[in-house]
Formats: structure tokens, C-alpha cells, sequence
């Protein structure tokens, strides 16, 4: 019997938890956020379906940079959790606030994988990305 009355679980379901637990807790896994400023007031926070439009510079590990909407001069626009983008950002990107920077560390399943996107990231990169979001197009709920 348990401490609460209840008779224990089967031993097999002991090593269904401790293998969830162990994948669950599995480095690289999640995307790193870190807020690097937000604003003050906050009316509209980015959600599924919306068009943003954002300022970005990626680098790599080893601080050697791979891309930036920055030295274009050209915001970049996509629609959030549509699939347009890296898995990573779909998920590093939600809940962000006009004006908002964030640092994201994505790991490489939720970006370009083992197969990396050749010349300039590595196959199992992780990817390094400052980002500032200038503007939200919210989408009408249908």
C-alpha cells in the first residue's frame, strides 16, 4: 500500500514514468525565450494566424551570423503558427508585443534539423535569434 491507501502501481508503469520524465526533461527541446524589452502598454499580443512583421538577425553558436532582415532594410512578414517559419519561431513568437525584442535559442529540431540549410547552418545547428516585432495584422476570426 501507498502513503495515501492506494495499492502501488504495476512496476511496468514505473518505467513508463521515469522514461516520460526523462524525455520531458531532454535538453534542446523547448525554444529558449528571453525578453530582451517590451513595452509599457501592451493592447495586442501576437497569436496564431496573425501576419507579423518583424526585424531579425540570426547567428549560430559560434556567434557567426547567417542572416538579418536588418542589413536588407526590409522587415520581415509571415503569418505565425501557419507553418511559414521554423517550428521554433511558431513557438518563440507567440505572445509578443509590438515593440517587443526577444532573444530565441532554438534547438535544432524545432529549426533546421540534422539536415541543417546548407551553405551557411550546419545540419543539428542551434540557431540564435534577436528579434523585434514592428507591427501585428490581426487576421478576422471566422
Amino acid at each position: 500500500m501507498t502513503s495515501w491507501g492506494a495499492p502501488p502501481p504495476p512496476p511496468q508503469l514505473w518505467w513508463v514514468l521515469a522514461l516520460a520524465l526523462a524525455l520531458a526533461a531532454e535538453p534542446g527541446r523547448k525554444v529558449q525565450i528571453g525578453v530582451r524589452r517590451r513595452p509599457e502598454a501592451c493592447g495586442v499580443r501576437s497569436r496564431r494566424g496573425d501576419l507579423l512583421h518583424m526585424h531579425y538577425t540570426g547567428h549560430l553558436e559560434d556567434g557567426s551570423q547567417f542572416d538579418s532582415s536588418r542589413s536588407r532594410d526590409q522587415p520581415f512578414v509571415f503569418s505565425l503558427g501557419t507553418g511559414q517559419v521554423i517550428k521554433g519561431w511558431d513557438q518563440g513568437l507567440l505572445g509578443m508585443c509590438e515593440g517587443e525584442k526577444r532573444k530565441l535559442v532554438i534547438p535544432p529540431e524545432l529549426g533546421y534539423g540534422d539536415r541543417g540549410a546548407p551553405p551557411k547552418i550546419p545540419g543539428g545547428a542551434v540557431l540564435i535569434f534577436e528579434v523585434e516585432l514592428l507591427k501585428i495584422e490581426r487576421r478576422p476570426e471566422l
